[in-house]
């Protein structure tokens, strides 16, 4: 019986015709071909007198003819004694079967069949002839195919070598070809037939390999009877579970030193292969794998594991430090030579216990590939130029058929020897100044510990499998043999020293497929989540598309013996797009205005500020530290506060040439407190003179308002907002919540241009200074930067670093700033009208102990008094019962029309008091006729009439005040039970307080605790009980298990007689409650000045405390008044509509004091999230000790152009009560275009106009005018449901992806028609020369330099220059002729750059259709 090594050097196949492997796979079918007989003299009489012993043999192989290739392995029958073939009649017997499997169902794919004379020489050597050959078509179109008929058919033979067949003259059909020569009365007898017993079989053969019965198939049981034939009907042998445990690699002479050489080699193919790297960049490994699987010597069983593999250190990081210490001691590693490590455990349930079947092991790099620069790049960076394999090692194990468990240490191979994986491997070190001890340790070594499941296997029977039970339909996959999961022989179910590994990785996402030879071998059918792959898949792909999963490889079932389905193990993910840092560098800040700005501000007549005696506000430095002081707030006289924002001017700070020009106008929005949202007017942008700059450059432009016509306002300059914040305004206890809002806020301010609509930038001015603290009036001014910030591409993550752990570095946002607003924020105190204030309008206690002992909520009176709690006079005054009971009047009135048709209406009840005065009215009309001596006998009638009405009206009311009266008294006792209390509430903070309930009766109660409210909830935890009441202050008594609770039913509490309990309640809200100013499409913006105060609506909640007999025994009425809330910062993303927009926020580092190492345990404090939209997913994960934290969002943009508006609250603390940091974030959702284009080149493209209802005048905008035009240019006339084409031209200045916004706007009325984000992925073209000058930097003159350009066509063309610096670089002429090979002389004149530095400017030369002929590099050195 033949070991592994035998078995595998004598089965190497050749692989299918690289552009046959492309094609797509059917569905592999097996076949059996019986060779009976062969007919003919075939061989002459010579040839067989000059050899001994002679005998004939036949030999089949695969050939296509498309492709004219061999592929597969030729098998070779029994040799037979060649003397028949001279007797008569001339015959010699075969009568053996071939059995195969092949998914190539393709006419032109054959079998060859050879007949081969071999003998010995008279010198004794061996010598074979080729006697002839034949062509069997396994498939064809004619319905009479070996598919569907089994009888014998005979073979006819040619003269030649079936080399003949790679000749090119040699086309399909080849047995009408001219070239070929039939032999006549010679044929080969054979039968052809599918053999779907063979299908259970197909995970030990690979597809394509022609085998024989009598060969014997590792993993096949032995055949029955005298004929041996195994494959007629396969028998499978049972399979064994094996364990690897403690897995990891040593590489000679350290890892440090392999993979330094490793990445060094691999450098300089790149540059001798003609692919050198991008400038600054390098190869990087990205991950370690290991591929281990079970092989029989003909291929692999299953489809192998994927696992990756990380250093040992990185391990010691992460795992405990009993596991760090077993690996430590078992691989002996010193820090200089730590070791690859498996932090899993291999689980090979398809081994069999066969000296053929053994362990592969192979160990593959994932290297970062940075794509080609030339003409021949992708547009976009495609996702095979991410990462390229390569496999450096392998080994292989054959496990001992008598050991059950033991630790096994192997040497790794490598070379260019034949492998399983059949691909070339890395080098080995020369092995010719080394020992043989040496030998085996130089190529590194593997070592891991092993052991053999003990428990039993639901296997394969070993009976016969051609029973009907055992037979799939057909077209479904087959069944695997493979065993379920066993134990491990410790006897638990997970080694706790196995965690899972890393999870995905970067080159699972996206990698470059080795040889597409080999895709062949995947199956298109699909198998089930979670199943074993089927037999049809033994020949797997290890050189495919790279897709992996790391699982926990341990996992069992803790039942031995039985079926149970494995529960796939959730892996840690990172994702693969950037994340965005979260800080302060993304947003803006304030500075005090430069004394040359002050200047030319104040002579610019702006109002001045006064407070409540027309004097001057008192100035604040922004720069100095604020002191708030809540009592000197509160004790203020002056309770009113007028909030006055002045926006002075605007001034722009000097940007690159491809930056957008000066906007006309612009318009401002933001929301102060708990305003509506407030949309400034446009405000147009003044120049002045010349000789008025702010210092830095920037020059100031005055902020003026614009009329309905369009002119300038004549009056004073700037724009001015008043808020007043008045203690009548403001809702009792507010007035401290007022004072926290101006300490801890900052107003976000968007700048918007008034024309495109397009966002030039945001600002942010802190609010603390607007604390008068006892001062009559304060004012303080800043110049605040107008910060644009741009998010780079997800996609452009794939070419950043990777950090040992697996996870991507930090990509930052991009900002810029557009320009600097001056603005005056100012707070003037005034006296309240209203100074004096009753005990009902003070601001309820800040108790959070909330007591119903002795307080009542019954002050007398009539039942049917409705409202709220009355004076503290027991005092009522009599009134109406139709009054005071809606109810009561209705009845009442309808009861006097009885007479009229159809039923009263809703109208009617709800004006049933109404209604009846006017009757009472009527009636008073009918009594002052008595003094007529004409109406004397009508007065009585009427009169008669109202007592018969005033009757029935009694009646009524007596009906009902019985039928009512129950009801009214129990509502009115319950309000001796009732205890009002107000939360003010804001989102994200937990409310905390507690409600002392006392039981009342001289019997216990289990009290049932009910609540109408999702935000409200008790709290029933202990120790989240006992965090709040520290944070509260509160030393009211803590208990274990005060409630139980029993699935979704309401919590209940057992009360003893008499007895009182403190019952814990937070009330927690994260819906939002704050709006955003945007100017939306279609709707006009309200540019007045702001209104009152809006208070968000009141919120109400109820808690009824039942007894045992479901009475209530309290109840607790609860007012919410929401509160504004604290944002520390704003995202504003743009993104394609009605898709996903997915992003990663990472947070600022926690460690921010110095010394403070990282990783430290216990440091880092725990971080959860929570998101306003229930429809938003927010998530955080841990990555591990000493990573940063990244904030998960997905959420779903709507239709163009909607906005869509959420918070973010994050949490450090377990019980999530006080948000750390509170985000918000605006999701623009657009019309989305993709441009592929080259930098320098104009692209165009066409985008459709569709009409509103009625006719607009309408202009196109973009946010790079520079790059991004349209046409039309101006405005033009967009009639009404009608279509119209809107022409783009796009030349970006500079390579890469990125956004560009594009507005169409109405004029008219300033609303947003129609936005589009247009999305370029831009590469740079070829460069044909290069040149190199040196300037000087500063104020200098600049210079003029010449180059020259050869018209390479023979005819005169028009030529135009364009260059990425614009501001750098200017022509003479922008467009010059020039006859078909002649040489212009193109002017540059170089301006003069204020810093010293190196640019590489590019000139572009184009046709006439604008397209790129040539590109020029000119790198200036400025000095």
């Amino acid at each position: 019986m033949k070991d592994w090594h035998g078995i595998f050097e004598q089965n190497m196949l050749v692989p299918l015709h690289p552009q046959r492997a492309r094609q797509p796979l059917k569905e592999s079918t097996a076949f059996q071909c019986v060779l009976k007989w062969l007919d003919g003299p075939l061989i002459k009489q010579g040839v067989l007198d000059a050899l001994l012993d002679a005998g004939c043999h036949l030999r089949v192989s695969l050939f296509d003819v498309s492709y004219r290739h061999f592929f597969g392995r030729t098998w070779k029958s029994t040799v037979r004694p060649a003397e028949q073939l001279s007797r008569q009649p001339p015959r010699v017997v075969f009568n053996e079967s071939l059995y195969f499997h092949t998914s190539l169902n393709h006419p032109n794919i054959v079998a060859v069949v050879e007949v081969v004379t071999e003998g010995r020489k008279r010198d004794g050597t061996l010598q074979t002839l080729s006697c002839g050959f034949g062509i069997l078509r396994i498939f064809s179109n004619n319905p009479e195919s070996p598919t569907s008929a089994s009888q014998d058919k005979r073979l006819r033979l040619y003269h030649g070598t079936p080399r003949a067949l790679l000749h090119p003259l040699l086309q399909d059909p080849i047995e009408q070809n001219k070239h070929m020569t039939l032999m006549e009365n010679c044929s080969l007898q054979y039968t052809l037939k599918p053999h779907p017993l063979l299908e259970p079989a197909f995970h030990l053969l690979p597809e394509n390999l022609l085998v024989s019965g009598l060969q014997q198939i590792p993993g096949l049981l032995e055949a029955h009877g005298e004929n041996g034939d195994a494959l007629r009907k396969p028998r499978l042998q049972k399979s064994v579970t094996w364990h690897l445990d403690d897995v990891f690699f040593t590489l000679y002479p350290s890892l440090e030193r392999f993979e330094q050489e490793l990445l060094e080699l691999l450098t300089n193919d790149h540059f001798r292969e003609g692919d050198g790297l991008p400038d600054g960049s390098a190869l990087d490994i990205l991950e370690r794998r290991l591929c281990v699987g079970v092989h029989n010597g003909l291929g692999f069983v299953q489809r192998p594991q994927v696992v990756v593999l990380v250093p040992e250190m990185a391990v010691a990081l992460t795992r405990s430090a009993s596991f760090s210490r077993k690996v430590g001691s078992s691989s002996k590693a010193s820090p200089g030579n730590q070791a690859l490590v498996l932090r899993s455990r291999l689980r090979l349930p398809e081994m069999v216990c066969h000296p053929a079947f053994a362990v592969v092991f192979q160990l593959e790099y994932a290297f970062s590939s940075p794509s080609g620069v030339g003409s021949n790049a992708a547009l976009v960076t495609s996702p095979s130029s991410v990462a390229c394999m390569h496999t450096v090692r392998w080994a292989v194990w054959n496990p001992s058929l008598e050991a059950s468990s033991g630790r096994v240490t192997l040497p790794l191979q490598g070379g260019t020897r034949p492998n399983p994986s059949r691909c070339l491997v890395y080098k080995v070190p020369p092995a010719g100044m080394s020992s043989e001890e040496v030998k085996q340790v130089e190529s590194g070594t593997v070592q891991f510990q092993y052991s053999l499941s003990s428990e039993g296997h639901l296997d394969t029977p070993t009976g016969d499998v051609s029973s009907p039970k055992a037979r799939r339909p057909s077209g479904k996959p087959p069944t695997s043999p493979s065993s379920p999961p066993a134990s491990s022989p410790q006897g638990h179910a997970v080694l706790q020293d196995s965690p899972v590994g890393p999870g995905l990785s970067l080159s699972q996402l996206a990698a470059s497929p080795r040889s597409p030879a080999q895709r062949h071998s995947r199956r298109p059918s699909q198998q089930p989540l979670g199943s074993e792959p089927a037999p049809a898949q033994a020949v797997f792909p290890v050189e495919g598309r790279l897709s992996h999963l790391e699982v926990d490889l341990s996992h069992t079932p803790l039942v031995p013996g039985t079926c149970v389905a494995e529960q796939l193990q959730e892996l840690p993910f990172t994702p693969m797009h950037a994340p965005i840092i979260a800080g302060t560098q993304t947003r803006s800040s304030g500075r005090k205005p430069s004394r040359a700005s002050m200047v030319l501000l104040q002579s610019s007549g702006f109002p001045e500020i006064l407070d409540a005696n027309k004097q001057p506000a008192e100035a604040v430095n922004p720069a100095d530290l604020v002191k708030f002081n809540p009592q000197k707030e509160e004790s203020d006289r002056l309770q009113s506060n007028e909030i006055v924002l002045q926006f002075l001017a605007f001034s722009r700070v000097p940007q690159d040439s491809w930056a957008a020009p000066w906007p006309h106008t612009v318009y401002f929005t933001f929301q102060f407190y708990r305003f509506p949202p407030t949309v400034t007017p446009r405000l147009q942008l003044v120049e002045l003179d010349a000789a008025g700059k702010a210092g830095s450059g920037a020059l100031l432009r005055l902020l003026v308002p614009i009329d309905k016509d369009g002119s300038c306002d004549g009056g004073s300059a700037g724009f001015q907002l008043k808020y007043l914040v008045d203690p009548g305004f403001l809702k009792p206890g507010e007035q401290r919540w007022f004072a926290r809002y101006l300490a801890a806020q900052t107003l976000q301010i968007d700048v918007w241009d008034g024309d495109s609509l397009l966002l030039i930038g945001s600002a942010a001015v802190p609010m603390k200074h607007l604390l008068r603290q006892g001062r009559p009036a304060v004012q303080v001014s800043y110049e605040l930067e107008v910060v644009a910030t741009e998010y780079e591409q997800d996609t452009m993550v794939l070419s950043g670093d990777v950090t040992p752990f697996g996870s991507v570095k930090p990509i930052g946002v991009y900002t810029v700033v557009k320009g600097r607003l001056h603005l005056t924020l100012a707070n003037v105190g005034h006296m309240c009208e209203q100074r004096g204030r009753n005990s009902s309008s003070l601001p309820p206690s800040r108790s959070r102990v909330i007591s119903n002992d002795g307080d009542s909520r019954f002050e007398g009176g009539s039942l049917l008094t409705r409202g709220g709690p009355r004076s503290a006079k027991n005092v009522v005054q009599a009134q109406k019962l139709a009054d005071v009971d809606s109810e009561l009047a209705a009845m009442l009135f309808t009861h006097t029309h009885l007479g009229s048709k159809g039923p009263p209406g809703a109208g009617r009840e709800v004006d049933a008091v109404r209604r009846r005065k006017l009757e009472r009215m009527r009636s008073v009309r009918l009594q002052e006729a008595r003094g007529e001596l004409g109406c004397r006998r009508t007065s009585v009638v009427a009169q008669q009439s109202i007592c018969a009405q005033h009757s029935r009206g009694l009646q009524v009311i007596a009906a009902y005040r019985e039928r009512t009266k129950a009801e009214n008294i129990a509502r009115v006792l319950s309000l001796a039970i009732t205890k009002e209390h107000t939360v003010y509430a804001t989102l994200g903070t937990a409310e905390f307080f507690e409600f002392e309930l006392r039981n009342p009766h001289n019997t216990q109660h289990t009290v049932t605790i009910e609540m109408d409210n999702p935000e409200l909830s008790i709290v029933v935890d202990s120790q989240e009980w006992r965090y709040f009441k520290e944070a509260a202050n509160l030393h009211t008594p803590v208990e274990e298990g005060m409630f139980h609770l029993q699935g979704g039913l309401a919590p209940r509490l057992f009360l003893r007689p008499r007895e009182t309990a403190h019952i814990p309640f937070k009330y927690q809200t994260f819906s939002a409650g704050q709006g955003s100013a945007e100017l939306r499409c279609g709707k006009g913006a309200d540019v007045g000045s702001p209104g009152k105060p809006t208070a968000a609506p009141t919120k109400h909640a109820k808690v009824l405390f039942c007894g045992s007999g479901g009475k209530p025994m309290a109840v607790l009425c609860l007012t919410v008044e929401p509160q504004p809330h604290v944002v520390d910062q704003v995202f504003r993303f743009y993104h394609p509509e009605l898709t996903f927009l997915k992003k990663a926020i990472r947070l600022p580092p926690w460690h921010t004091l110095p010394g403070v190492p990282v990783g430290t345990p216990g440091s880092e404090p725990p971080v959860h999230v929570r998101c306003s939209d229930p429809n938003v997913i927010c998530e955080t994960h841990s990555v591990g000790p000493g990573e940063p934290r990244d904030v998960f969002l997905k959420v779903a943009s709507g239709p163009s152009p909607e906005i869509k508006d959420f918070f973010i609250t994050i949490y450090t603390d377990r019980w999530l009560a006080t948000p750390l940091q509170i985000w918000q974030v605006h999701l623009h959702s657009l019309q989305r275009v993709d441009v592929a284009c080259v930098t320098g080149q104009w692209t165009r493209l066409s985008l459709v106009l569709r009409g509103t209802q009625a006719v607009r005048k309408v202009r196109a905008f973009t946010s790079h005018p520079q790059e991004l035009t349209t046409d039309p240019k101006g405005v033009f006339v967009l009639p009404p449901h009608g279509v119209q084409d809107l022409h783009v031209g796009v030349r970006p200045l500079r390579a890469g992806s990125r956004f560009l916004h594009l507005n169409l706007v109405d004029v008219d009325f300033h609303q947003l028609v129609a936005s589009w984000l247009v999305c370029l992925s831009c590469r740079l073209p070829l460069i044909s020369k290069a040149f190199e000058i040196q300037l000087a930097a500063g104020e200098g003159q600049g210079a003029n330099k010449r180059i020259t350009y050869t018209n390479p066509y023979p005819t005169r063309r028009t030529f135009h220059l364009h260059s990425d610096h614009p501001d750098l670089l200017q022509f003479k002429e922008d467009s010059f002729q020039v006859e078909g090979g002649e040489t212009y002389t193109i002017g540059l004149r170089f301006a003069p750059c204020q810093r010293a530095g190196v640019k590489e400017i590019l000139i572009y030369i184009n046709d006439h259709e604008d397209k790129n002929e040539e590109t020029f590099c000119v790198k200036v050195t400025y000095q």
